[in-house]
């Protein structure tokens, strides 16, 4: 991911109340994942076994088994008629195969509107032998797509969910392109994207959303909860006065594009960003659960509302 946008406002109402069995994220009485299998995910999606996990690899296509297990040992169905969606592209002159992962969580109330949730599972591979892990970029992404996966079997949401793991992020987005362009659902079936990439770090001990600016629904969701008392949750890196704008960093971008509302959950470049010591013991395990929790809870406030169709 490299930290680098049509106006559309989403009427809202709200509907019925939070889950009544639902536990708030940052409630000790109830985990709403295992935490030490997130954990445990991360580190193996980052381990030298997966080679970097470049797209086109072994290392990639490993990492592609992997998600497609823990996606059927979940209980997830595939979107289509297997998890696996192929796709080809040129890249800097150079022909390129990836395989996107994605999985359904059928909505009880709204099974024809869909929220996607996405992380982009390929990183740099190996470079001059040595091998870019990409634990935080973006290993921390895709195991908290297998968390997500696990609080839905106890907790079924409202709208229908798309559990997407993008290949070919790091070639210019292919992956999360190919799906808004060759899309198994209609578009306008979409209300929102949930992109995930860089979850697991802060040094300042800040996890940013980008995307508010866009869309006042989405404004009013961020703006009027707490979502923690751990972490410094932040709006930015999308308009005004931010160095960096994020508004295209990522798989979001792909949605965006489209005119689909989205959310960004993402950190500051810190210093393994692209570098071969992007590994697991470098990533801050409190950090990175408080972080999963909270973009829980956001999804949660989101799955409540009743959303007019797009058109």
């Amino acid at each position: 991911m490299k930290k680098l946008v049509c106006f559309f406002v989403l009427g809202y109402f709200l509907g019925t109340a939070c889950h009544a069995q639902m536990m708030h994220p940052n409630n000790s009485k109830t985990s709403l994942f295992d935490e030490s299998m997130l954990l445990q995910h991360i580190k193996a999606l980052s381990s030298d076994a997966f080679e970097g996990r470049k797209t086109g690899t072994k290392g990639g296509e490993k990492a592609k088994k992997y998600i497609v297990n823990q996606f059927s040992a979940g209980h997830v169905l595939p979107l289509g008629k297997r998890y696996g969606q192929p796709f080809s592209f040129f890249h800097e002159g150079k022909h390129h195969n990836g395989v996107n992962v994605l999985g359904l969580i059928k909505g009880s109330l709204y099974p024809d509107k869909y929220i996607v949730i996405s992380a982009h599972y390929d990183h740099e591979g190996i470079k001059n032998g040595q091998i870019y892990n990409g634990a935080d970029d973006d290993a921390s992404g895709v195991s908290a797509l297998f968390s997500f996966a696990e609080y839905f079997k106890n907790n079924p949401p409202k709208h229908s969910v798309v559990l997407a793991a993008f290949d070919a992020e790091e070639l210019g987005l292919q992956g999360s392109k190919y799906f808004v362009n060759h899309s198994i659902i209609p578009l306008k079936q979409i209300i929102v994207n949930l992109n995930m990439d860089m979850i697991s770090r802060s040094d300042k001990n800040e996890l940013f959303v980008v995307g508010t600016v866009y869309n006042e629904t989405l404004k009013k969701v961020i703006s009027n909860h707490k979502y923690s008392n751990k972490i410094n949750f932040l709006t930015g890196h999308d308009e005004g006065n931010w160095k960096d704008n994020w508004t295209h960093a990522s798989d979001h971008a792909s949605f965006h594009k489209k005119k689909i509302p989205f959310l960004y959950f993402g950190v500051d470049d810190h210093e393994d960003y692209h570098e071969p010591t992007d590994d697991y013991e470098n990533i801050q395990p409190e950090f990175y659960i408080e972080a999963v929790k909270v973009i829980m809870s956001v999804f949660e406030k989101i799955d409540v509302l009743t959303f007019p169709a797009r058109f």
